[in-house]
C-alpha cells in the first residue's frame, strides 16, 4: 500500500538554508520508488493556523518512506530544513479505516 510523506512549513526562518535543502533533496528520493505529488506548489488554505508552504511525496510503502527518512543521504541533508524553518512532517498510509477503528489512541477522550 502506498505511503504519503507530508511537510507541513509553519514558519521560514532561513530561506537560504531552505533553498539548499530543495536542492539537495532530490538525489536522496531516487532508489525509494518516490513521486513528488505536490511540492510547494500553490495552496489554499482552508483551516488552522497560518502555514507557508507544503509538499507530499508518495512512496510505495510506509517501510520505504521510513527507510528514506532514516537513510544516511537523507539525514546528511534534512538539518538544513530544520536550520531553515519550523515544519510539522508526517507518514501516513494511503487508503481509509472504518470510523470504529480510527485514532484508537482517542477512544477514550470525551467532552463532559
Amino acid at each position: 500500500m502506498p505511503a504519503y510523506f507530508v511537510y507541513i512549513c509553519k514558519e521560514v526562518t532561513d530561506r537560504q538554508s531552505l533553498e539548499t535543502y530543495w536542492n539537495k533533496i532530490g538525489p536522496t528520493l531516487e532508489g525509494y520508488g518516490a513521486r513528488s505529488i505536490a511540492a510547494y506548489t500553490r495552496f489554499e488554505q482552508l483551516e488552522g493556523e497560518k502555514i507557508e508552504g507544503l509538499a507530499v511525496i508518495e512512496f510505495p510503502s510506509f517501510e520505504r518512506a521510513k527507510e528514506w527518512y532514516d537513510s544516511p543521504a537523507y539525514r546528511n541533508i534534512r538539518h538544513y530544513r530544520t536550520d531553515g524553518a519550523k515544519y510539522i512532517g508526517v507518514i501516513a498510509e494511503g487508503g481509509a479505516l472504518p470510523p470504529d477503528q480510527r485514532m484508537p489512541q482517542t477512544k477514550n477522550n470525551r467532552s463532559v
